[in-house]
């Protein structure tokens, strides 16, 4: 997986040369950090699917980078498959970040989905997986350290706009199980043990909810 995110950040490189575009150039017109750029390119970050589209226009790829990264993703969630222990949904890697609807025990199915991450719904996502920091952080193809920065955030503390971004398309990809997880870990109203309880109530948003 490591030498897969490398192989594609030096397309990025590769590409970004041949425009003439420089990391920071490339930065401010698809609205990332300089250093975001600089992760993907070194292989320490693969980013999310948007960053790749919004990339690939900007450096005339073709849709080249987006269909390595797809690769690179596949051959991510086929790892996690057999190494995390669960299941995924089908891929839908153009799908909108979006509500995603969950069963809840009574049997009514409600949308979760999250207004605003910070250190709390981070560590609530990776506990709902059923993982460890550094088996979340190898998922996600970021540093362990980054995932215990997150969770180290207090709840009044927002995590940066592509992380947001790239925790949402995480839980949007979660099983049923692990969004019923989630919200059973943040919401209290539940009456149900949780795996870990702190902070501030989730800035979670739900869509039809009925008791």
């Amino acid at each position: 997986m490591a030498e897969a995110r490398h192989r594609l950040g030096r397309q990025l490189t590769a590409w970004r040369d041949l425009a003439g575009v420089t990391q920071v150039e490339l930065a401010r017109r698809i609205s990332y950090s300089r250093s975001a750029i600089a992760n993907v390119e070194v292989g320490r970050d693969s980013s999310t699917r948007r960053f790749w589209q919004s990339a690939d226009a900007e450096v005339g790829a073709g849709g080249a980078l987006v269909a390595a990264f797809d690769q690179v993703h596949a051959l991510a969630r086929d790892f996690r498959r057999q190494t995390a222990g669960f299941d995924l949904e089908p891929e839908q890697p153009a799908a909108p970040v979006v509500a995603a609807p969950v069963a809840k025990p009574d049997g009514c199915e409600c949308p979760v989905a999250v207004g605003r991450w910070t250190g709390r719904e981070s560590r609530a996502l990776r506990e709902a997986l059923r993982m460890t920091v550094s088996a979340f952080a190898k998922y996600l193809g970021v540093a362990r350290e980054t995932v215990s920065g997150w969770e180290r955030r207090t709840a009044s503390s927002s995590l940066s706009m592509h992380v947001q971004v790239m925790l949402d398309e995480v839980l949007a990809c979660a099983g049923a199980d692990a969004k019923t997880w989630f919200r059973l870990i943040l919401d209290p109203a539940d009456g149900v043990p949780h795996a870990w309880a702190g902070g501030t109530p989730a800035t979670m948003g739900r869509v039809g909810r009925s008791r």
